[in-house]
């Protein structure tokens, strides 16, 4: 086994930390193991060819969406 030390945490990230290992049942240590191994082993997102994609998506929708209705869709979530 390899131990890491890890320096210059906050203590809002350390509580945290804690808070998160203790709803899961596990110690911190096999919190942060957890994390780490799952951000180690995620696979990073396709960004190649994402915009035009999106953009055919678009295209095919029988509805076009404008700057206006963002803005009342949002203005009304806040409600």
């Amino acid at each position: 086994m390899i131990t890491l030390t890890i320096k210059g945490i906050s203590r809002k990230v350390h509580r945290e930390w804690k808070v998160r290992a203790a709803n899961h049942k596990r110690s911190l240590n096999s919190e942060v193991i957890l994390m780490l191994e799952s951000i180690v082993r995620s696979v990073p997102a396709e960004t190649e060819g994402a915009i035009p994609r999106a953009r055919q998506f678009r295209d095919s929708l029988k509805f076009r969406v404008t700057a206006g209705d963002l803005k009342r869709f949002k203005e009304q979530g806040r409600a």
